[in-house]
C-alpha cells in the first residue's frame, strides 16, 4: 500500500503532463524523460546528487571508523562522548539546515559575527555554488558520522576476544591488527554503513532545501529538490515524477552493485 502503489502510480503519472493538482491531463510518452535529460536543471542536480552520495559516504565511513576505534577503548566518560557523537543524528534533517543556515548566513550568521569580531571581512559562505555544495556534504557528515560509527563500534565488539588474542600473541602489530584481522572482520558492518549513508546521500533533501534551497541560481540542487522544483514551483508533475524514477533507477543500480562487492569481502572466521 505505502511502497508499491505509490511506486506504480510515480511511473504512470511519469508518462503523462499532469500539472500536479489538475484533473484533466493527457499521456505524453516519453517525452518528460528526454526534456529532463536536456535540461541543465536535471544535469547539475545529477551531479550535486552523486557527489553528495560519494563524498558523504567516504567522510561519514572514514570518521566513523576512527570514532569507532577510539571510544571502543576503555576511558572515563567514553559513553558519554558516543553520545556527543550520535545525538546530531536524531535532529531532522531541516532543523539541522536551519540551525547551520543560522551559522553560514551572511548577515547575522554566527561564523560573519565571530570573523568580525577579530577584525576580518565578512565571507558570503553560501553565495558561491561550489563552496555551498561542501558545505552541504560537510555538515550532513559531521550530522550522520555517529549512526556509521555505532554500526563500526557493534561490529567491533562482535569480533571474538580469542582472535585478537590469537593475532597478539603472533605479534601482530597495531596497523596489521586493524588493516589484516579488523577490518576484513567489519566488513559487514562496513557493507551497511555504507549503503545506509550512500543512499541518504542520494535522497538528500531537507538539508539542501534549509540551507540554501538549491541555490545561488541552481548550483547546489539535488535531484531531491529539483523534483520538489519541478512539482511545486514549476507545476510539473509529470518531469517531476520521471526524475523521481530516474533517482530509484540510480540508487537500485549502484546499491546493487555496491552490495555485491561488499558480500564478495566478507569472511568468516
Amino acid at each position: 500500500m505505502f511502497v508499491f502503489i505509490p511506486l506504480i502510480e510515480g511511473i504512470r503519472i511519469s508518462f503523462t503532463n499532469w500539472n500536479g493538482y489538475s484533473q484533466i491531463f493527457d499521456y505524453i510518452g516519453f517525452d518528460n524523460y528526454k526534456n529532463l535529460f536536456a535540461s541543465k536543471l536535471f544535469k547539475v542536480a545529477m551531479i550535486n546528487t552523486l557527489l553528495y552520495g560519494v563524498a558523504c559516504t567516504i567522510l561519514q565511513n572514514v570518521l566513523g571508523l576512527a570514532y569507532a576505534l577510539f571510544v571502543d577503548q576503555k576511558f572515563v566518560l567514553r559513553n558519554v562522548v558516543r553520545v556527543i557523537i550520535y545525538m546530531p543524528s536524531i535532529i531532522a534533517g531541516i532543523i539541522m539546515g536551519y540551525m547551520m543556515y543560522g551559522i553560514f548566513q551572511y548577515n547575522g550568521g554566527a561564523l560573519n559575527d565571530l570573523a568580525m569580531l577579530f577584525g576580518a571581512d565578512k565571507v558570503d559562505w553560501l553565495g558561491n555554488g561550489s563552496r555551498a555544495v561542501w558545505i552541504i556534504i560537510i555538515v550532513n557528515s559531521v550530522q550522520f558520522v555517529g549512526v556509521a560509527m555505532m554500526l563500526f563500534l557493534a561490529g567491533l565488539q562482535s569480533i571474538s576476544n580469542s582472535v585478537i588474542e590469537a593475532a597478539m600473541i603472533d605479534g601482530v602489530n597495531r596497523r596489521q591488527m586493524l588493516l589484516k584481522i579488523r577490518l576484513p572482520l567489519l566488513m559487514p558492518a562496513i557493507s551497511s554503513s555504507v549503503m545506509i549513508n550512500m543512499i541518504g546521500g542520494f535522497k538528500m533533501f531537507s538539508l539542501v532545501f534549509a540551507l540554501t534551497n538549491g541555490g545561488p541560481g541552481i548550483s547546489t540542487h539535488s535531484m531531491g529538490t529539483a523534483i520538489n522544483y519541478l512539482h511545486f514551483g514549476n507545476e510539473n508533475a509529470g518531469q517531476a515524477a520521471a526524475a523521481g524514477m530516474v533517482l530509484f533507477a540510480l540508487i537500485f543500480v549502484i546499491s546493487y552493485f555496491v552490495n555485491t562487492y561488499f558480500r564478495t569481502k566478507e569472511v568468516e572466521v
